[in-house]
């Protein structure tokens, strides 16, 4: 019996389950809000774990892939004191495939392979129970029915009200992003401060981080602890504005850290959100979650390496399935594993994120020195 399935986004989650589908002769139907793939910007650089995002790259048969295309330089990290003193300095070695960096775009790309994503297809609402299977809503009028709906459509999925009523909260911290292009040639001051990788600045609730992307693009995040409200009165359009502001926050540090928010273009303001820590649902059948849509936690480099996981291992439990019972079995117990490796992590990244926008700086630095390598040079 071929199943009607459906995942609900084309981030890495969703990708990672289609395409492992496909490689067990399932098709799917990807559907994404999007209207092309280059819609919109994707966001910066992941770092993909050996024993998650890797582990669902060899699932899908695009290990070998992925490696040719990531950047092990990426994974080193130099933390600074805000006056510019170097406090760590970490650099990877070539052949150290623990957390290889690659930009979205080359990870989305790479998954797509030879999916065919519906493109332009706004999901409006996820209807469970209905007769011939679960109805799907569209934004353009339209409905189709499936036998199972994933739900991988993020921090606001749509899907998620098909079995739980949990919205994400405000953490409490704000990050505003913007980026620097070609800094080995513009900026040759801040590339060397960067290095390879990423640079962090620490301070009083506070922090400066830049990391390279490929091709010379970085991003930069300034993080604050701030009520929701913090940019009353200021036009986050207005991009001097908003450097200004950013400038006062942290006066007082080094230049040479400051020229990240000087030299930075196009700021955009994220607030961090998460679901509780150990958010589950009574199992509803044909509708399933992965990803932030089932576990939004701080972005301290879990988020995307355990959707990937999750839709790998959700596609690899549902191939063999052959009938409507076998289905729900396999959904169901996808979702107990992932409840219990998703509340583990997001004890981690929610204690994580206490640490990093911290009253104490020196708690940044503790918690780099509890995960990474032994500093080198």
């Amino acid at each position: 019996m071929r199943h009607r399935i459906a995942v609900v986004g084309s981030g890495p989650g969703g990708l990672a389950f289609a395409r492992v589908m496909h490689r067990h002769g399932h098709p799917v139907a990807v559907l994404e809000r999007d209207p092309a793939p280059d819609a919109r910007p994707l966001g910066g650089t992941l770092d993909l774990h050996e024993g998650l995002g890797q582990l669902a790259l060899n699932k899908a048969g695009l290990l070998a892939e992925f490696q040719a295309l990531s950047r092990p330089e990426g994974q080193a990290m130099r933390i600074l004191e805000a006056d510019g003193t170097v406090l760590r300095d970490w650099r990877a070695g070539p052949d150290d495939q623990a957390n290889p960096e690659i930009d979205r775009g080359q990870l989305r790309d790479l998954l797509l392979g030879p999916l065919d994503v519906q493109w332009g297809r706004s999901v409006t609402q996820v209807v469970p129970g209905t007769r011939g299977g679960v109805l799907v809503h569209f934004a353009d009028g339209r409905q189709d029915t499936y036998d199972l709906v994933v739900g991988a459509d993020g921090a606001w999925s749509r899907t998620r009200a098909a079995v739980s009523s949990v919205m994400p909260h405000y953490t409490g911290v704000t990050y505003v992003e913007s980026s620097l292009d070609d800094v080995d040639t513009r900026h040759p001051d801040l590339a060397r401060l960067i290095g390879d990788g990423s640079v962090a600045v620490y301070g009083v609730n506070r922090a400066l981080v830049a990391q390279r992307n490929s091709g010379g693009h970085v991003k930069v995040y300034a993080q604050f602890r701030a009520p929701l409200d913090w940019h009353t009165g200021l036009e986050l359009a207005d991009a001097e504005a908003v450097r200004s502001c950013l400038l006062e926050l942290f006066d007082g540090w080094a230049a040479s850290v400051l020229a990240l928010l000087r030299h930075a273009t196009a700021f955009v303001h994220r607030p961090l959100y998460a679901l509780p820590v150990s958010h589950t649902w009574t199992h509803v059948n044909g509708v399933t979650l992965l990803g932030d849509a089932a576990h939004l936690m701080p972005p301290l480099g879990a988020g995307a390496n355990l959707a990937m996981l999750e839709g790998a291992e959700l596609a690899e439990s549902i191939a063999t399935a052959t009938g409507p019972e076998a289905l729900d079995e396999a959904v169901r117990g996808f979702e107990e594993q992932m409840w219990a490796r998703a509340g583990r992590w997001a004890k981690i990244t929610t204690a994580g994120l206490e640490r990093l926008v911290s009253p104490d700086p020196a708690e940044a630095v503790a918690l780099f020195d509890q995960v990474q390598p032994s500093p080198m040079g």
